[in-house]
């Protein structure tokens, strides 16, 4: 099994002066698939971005691969470690063709051939802010598979059956679950959680596992 260790110790975030993130410590081994839980607002975005170095950390540790800091030789490495496939992609004011955003993994084929198992090839040259919900969440999705393909070895997804139907919650669950990286996944999709390694539920910032 394929996948970089991820290591979180002593993490907190703020928005603002509210504290989202208190003091959480997690540890997930390479190749391990994590569902994180819990109410809106409870931080778990906030927790995910951290990792990627989009949010500030106020104090702790994160190590990806067994690589920490915060410089930004780091952070370039750390977002090349990681995959993101967010819940509310922007389109941008000019926004890119779909293809283009596939290009942006580094492995414009590989996405290019899960955009095409996902039911979304023929959309390649439309502009992401033409697509409906679902559509975008797939081709974030192959954009993932490609940036697995580069070198990837973190998936870091939030909500990412949320806007699907349930065979496509279906699929994309089954193209998550295939790939050889380690998982952190947020989700209502019981589904979803039921095919990963371990449940944990995150409330007011804090972190406790349920199975």
């Amino acid at each position: 099994m394929g996948g970089l260790d991820l290591r979180l110790k002593g993490v907190s975030c703020r928005h603002g002066r509210v504290e989202v993130v208190s003091d959480i410590d997690l540890d997930v081994p390479a190749g391990q698939r994590v569902a994180l839980t819990g109410t809106n607002g409870s931080g778990k975005t906030t927790l995910l971005r951290a990792v990627l170095g989009l949010h500030a950390v106020v104090r702790g540790e994160i190590m990806v691969g067994g690589r920490g800091g915060h410089s930004a030789t780091e952070q370039t490495w750390r977002r090349r470690a990681c995959a993101w496939i967010p819940q509310r992609p922007a389109a941008g004011r000019f926004p890119l063709l779909a293809g283009e955003l596939l290009a942006s993994s580094g492995s414009r084929g590989a996405a290019e051939a899960m955009a095409g198992r996902l039911g979304v090839g023929a959309l390649i040259d439309r502009p992401l802010d033409t697509l409906s919900g679902g559509q975008l969440q797939r081709m974030h999705l192959s954009r993932a598979v490609g940036c697995v393909a580069t070198g990837a070895g973190v998936v870091l997804a939030d909500e990412p059956t949320a806007a699907l139907d349930f065979a496509g919650q279906e699929e994309a669950a089954d193209v998550l679950a295939e790939l050889p990286v380690t998982l952190v996944v947020v989700t209502h999709d019981r589904a979803l959680a039921r095919r990963c390694d371990r449940v944990l539920e995150m409330a007011a910032g804090r972190l406790r596992e349920v199975s």
